[in-house]
């Protein structure tokens, strides 16, 4: 039986330029066929007095606009930005452990908003949208921070953290909006927007 998902693309590829391995995971779950085409190096920097809400948006629509030169009228390609924002600082991916730890720090204890700016491309259009989940955090003592940046080595990851992770069971009050957002993916709003276009 064809998918919805399948039946929405009608003949297009639905291509994939990210090399998170938890997109690609979120993705291929959609109920088609999910190629991927290689990353390309993109200055993931932000105009200057920007709101750090748009960010996200912004970053997503640089890196499509690395592929126009390749795409055709049977593909789509997804591209995406996932940001933590938190007392209204942008956090992305930490650098070093100790980057990690001030990070997770400054999550311990409050609430903070994961933003993920998504750009689909066609051969004719790019169309963008973000989505918000915010999430709540108990307190971290130190040594659950060493303990997870130690086994789960999180450098690859918006805020040092993923929910899907040790930290995410023990760490994570609760959440408000889309889980799969905070993975790196909101794969429902995704979903809507495949419809639209």
């Amino acid at each position: 039986m064809t998918s919805p998902i399948e039946q929405i693309l009608k003949g297009r590829h639905l291509y994939l330029a990210s090399a998170s391995p938890r997109r690609r995971q979120l993705m291929s779950n959609l109920g088609c066929e999910v190629r991927l085409i290689e990353p390309r190096e993109v200055d993931e920097s932000f105009p200057t007095g920007m709101p750090v809400d748009d960010a996200p948006v912004y970053i997503s629509r640089k890196k499509a606009e690395a592929y126009c030169d390749v795409i055709t009228p049977d593909m789509i390609v997804v591209t995406a930005d996932t940001v933590v924002i938190a007392d209204n600082k942008l956090l992305g991916k930490p650098h070093s452990p100790e980057d990690a730890v001030k990070m997770l720090e400054t999550l311990s204890g409050k609430r903070h908003r994961v933003i993920t700016g998504v750009t689909l491309t066609t051969f004719d259009k790019i169309h963008s949208f973000k989505t918000v989940t915010e999430v709540d955090f108990d307190t971290l003592t130190t040594q659950e921070i060493a303990y997870y940046i130690d086994e789960f080595k999180p450098f690859d990851k918006a805020g040092a953290y993923g929910i899907q992770e040790w930290i995410g069971y023990v760490g994570i009050r609760g959440i408000s909006g889309d889980y799969y957002n905070v993975m790196g993916l909101p794969v429902h709003d995704l979903y809507k927007h495949l419809c639209q276009i």
